[in-house]
């Protein structure tokens, strides 16, 4: 069954996409206040006082014996394999990783838009809001660190980052199921490409590229046997004072096997100089990302060497 996870920030109005998605879509709504009392009810009082407070007492071993953190994740699993639901927060981009029926969605607001929201939600002073914000953000970011390892603002954990300054919650959620029907339609094709080859269909049969470059090198990838996904994401570089993205960067491919964006270069060199500067700018933004140029002369190299066809770019 689908999945849609959400991640968000304090004061980002996540809880309020998630919660209009799941009405929309009519799933199930899961959010880390839930988790506890319906995948881990056996906890004793003590116990869920302590899940409540500790992220680290979820390492501890639970009734059946494995830690409080797997035994959620794989019951939390189990149950949306039959129920089709939106997880709100819970480390869930990481526990639904890598399951090819999830959407992983990340809301976010610049700083001051969440610091006056929560100004005007708890009618506070600005200096209370920001401690409130401070304390939420240091309190999410230690739960994902000390159980999953993981940075929340790692932009290659998510499928989708949507900025709510700019955007209504009817956009947010008008923007994620757009995105689900893509995906679905995409799978749909997959699986009727792989009946009609009576085999195992390659995603990256169905991609159109922007120029022969692009398709000459699939093809050296498929030479080798290397699975493949053509321009998987899009990530932002910059922007303006307001938070409104203005440039945005999407590798021409990614290699799940490897973890790894490919940027093809075979432009003339003044054009690579401003492609080099823009991907020592992500990976400055995104450290976790690997990324790797594959420049004219090695391009020209392959192609000579196993006899293709390519046209500059």
């Amino acid at each position: 069954m689908p999945v849609i996870t959400i991640s968000r920030q304090r004061g980002s109005f996540g809880s309020e996409v998630a919660q209009a998605l799941a009405q929309k879509l009519g799933y199930e709504l899961i959010t880390g206040e839930t988790i506890v009392p319906t995948f881990l009810s056996e906890a004793t009082p003590h116990e869920r006082h302590m899940l409540t407070e500790s992220a680290k007492f979820y390492t501890t071993p639970s009734y059946t014996g494995e830690p409080f953190i797997d035994l959620a994740a794989r019951r939390l699993k189990e149950h949306v394999k039959k129920h089709p639901a939106v997880v709100v927060g819970f480390g869930s981009q990481a526990i639904f990783a890598g399951d090819k029926d999830a959407l992983h969605v990340r809301i976010y607001a610049p700083k001051p838009v969440r610091i006056a929201r929560i100004k005007k939600q708890y009618r506070v002073s600005e200096e209370q809001a920001k401690q409130i914000l401070a304390l939420a953000d240091r309190k999410q970011q230690k739960f994902y660190t000390t159980l999953f390892g993981l940075e929340l603002s790692d932009a290659s954990r998510y499928d989708l980052m949507l900025n709510t300054a700019s955007l209504s919650v009817d956009e947010c959620v008008a923007a994620i199921i757009a995105l689900k029907e893509q995906r679905e339609l995409r799978q749909k094709i997959e699986q009727e490409t792989q009946q009609e080859k009576g085999g195992v269909c390659n995603v990256t049969d169905l991609p159109i590229m922007k120029n022969q470059a692009e398709a000459e090198f699939a093809r050296l990838l498929d030479m080798y046997h290397i699975d493949w996904i053509y321009e998987p994401k899009t990530f932002p570089v910059e922007w303006d004072a307001g938070g409104h993205v203005i440039s945005a960067f999407s590798p021409d491919f990614y290699l799940p096997k490897f973890d790894t964006y490919i940027e093809l270069t075979t432009m003339n060199q003044k054009y690579v100089t401003a492609k080099n500067k823009k991907v020592k700018r992500l990976k400055e933004l995104y450290p976790g990302i690997n990324i790797k140029l594959v420049y004219k002369k090695d391009f020209k190299s392959l192609v000579e060497r196993f006899g293709l066809n390519a046209s500059e770019r």
